[in-house]
């Protein structure tokens, strides 16, 4: 690898350790109900998976971030938060 490239690399790399998940309770926390979608995806970041359905005048997204810490789960309904959960993993028995 050129020395230009492995540079480029490494910065790359050392970048995205630095941003960490964004996945935790304090982010989790800034979500507010009827909060627009768009404030969500600014705090969050793109969701890990995402469904949807319309109905008539009806919109309803349900979004979910996954991470280190746990799992977010958000749906909206018209674009804006309607219920957030924070769940994780529960603590395995060593068997």
């Amino acid at each position: 690898m050129r020395p230009c490239a492995r540079l480029a690399a490494t910065i790359l790399a050392l970048g995205l350790l630095a941003c960490g998940s964004r996945v935790d309770r304090e982010r989790f926390a800034k979500i507010e109900t009827d909060m627009p979608e768009a404030e969500v995806f600014a705090i969050l970041g793109e969701p890990t998976d995402t469904s949807s359905f319309s109905l008539g005048g009806l919109s309803a997204t349900s979004a979910s971030w996954e991470g280190r810490d746990g799992t977010i789960t958000i749906q909206f309904v018209n674009g804006r938060v309607k219920l957030k959960t924070f769940t994780t993993e529960p603590a395995r028995s060593s068997e």
